[in-house]
């Protein structure tokens, strides 16, 4: 059981107001997928070998979007109702439940550049299931706070479910194994980290 621990959590002002409460998660989640680069996360989502139901690229960016801002709305909610009980119960279960939140939000962060960057399926796979178990008790912790705030964060674990069986799938159809779906290409960039292109990439349409 992991309790409140002040030195990796969050500050209490922005679990408290809810303009920030939802910007630090949405802000950091943009600024992740952009340093990983949404041109590169495209080509290699569209190279790789694909189960069943997985979305189109153009459905992730919108799609993260809501759910950072969901699990900020989640934070916000559960910290002025549980700090605002008598209930010394609730007010231990807001804080420790900061903490996990805290947690899980560095781990979701970490999850992209993982899979996309460093094309590490087996680690990523490892990775994002511990996240979702750190969501999924983060959830049942909250939800003894504020039922809102878990009903705010049920969809966000519901899609980290739908993305640990993308990525156990995806790992085990291109045989756990990312690193050759790239080649290099005779273009002159070489030594500029833009020096590969995908070997199925299909030709860009004029």
């Amino acid at each position: 059981m992991t309790t409140y621990i002040p030195s990796i959590t969050l500050p209490d002002v922005i679990f408290a107001n809810p303009a920030a409460a939802i910007l630090v998660p949405v802000g950091l989640g943009l600024g992740v997928g952009y340093s990983v680069g949404p041109k590169r996360t495209r080509q290699t989502y569209l190279t790789l070998k694909q189960p069943p139901f997985r979305p189109p690229p153009q459905v992730f960016g919108p799609a993260w979007t809501s759910l950072y801002a969901l699990m900020g709305y989640a934070a916000y909610r559960a910290w002025t109702t549980g700090t605002a009980s008598l209930n010394p119960n609730t007010l231990q279960l807001t804080k420790q439940g900061a903490t996990l939140y805290t947690i899980q939000l560095g781990l979701n962060l970490i999850w992209m550049p993982l899979f996309f960057r460093l094309k590490r399926p087996v680690e990523a796979t490892a990775h994002v299931t511990l996240l979702t178990g750190v969501t999924g008790y983060l959830t049942y912790v909250w939800s003894q706070v504020d039922t809102g705030a878990a009903c705010c964060l049920a969809p966000y674990l519901g899609w980290l479910g739908f993305a640990t069986y993308l990525s156990v799938a995806t790992g085990y159809l291109n045989d756990w194994n990312f690193a050759d779906k790239e080649q290099n290409s005779t273009s002159s960039n070489t030594g500029s980290g833009m020096d590969k292109e995908y070997v199925n990439k299909a030709p860009e349409q004029k």
